[in-house]
């Protein structure tokens, strides 16, 4: 089970990948609020040091991964919306 579980904690945070895709190809990030996404965002780097420091590997894997990808998507996010008030 723990096996599937990281697996799992790998992929989960891939869907993010399609949203950065689909504001790229549209080049807007107008329907994505910018304080849910800050807000998103800032509590994961908040949960972030607990999430390392953890002995479960799942978790572990699951908030690095979240984290990093969850991050790209809110520059995408600020960047094209800062191109579209331009």
């Amino acid at each position: 089970m723990k096996t599937i579980a990281l697996i799992a904690a790998i992929i989960l945070p891939l869907w993010n990948i399609p949203l950065i895709v689909r504001i790229i190809k549209r080049r807007s990030s107008k329907d994505i609020s910018i304080p849910w996404a800050l807000g998103v965002w800032v509590c994961f780097l908040l949960m972030a040091p607990e999430a390392i420091r953890s002995p479960d590997l799942v978790w572990r894997t699951f908030n690095i991964v979240n984290l990093v990808l969850f991050t790209a998507v809110v520059v995408v996010v600020l960047i094209y919306r800062k191109i579209s008030k331009s």
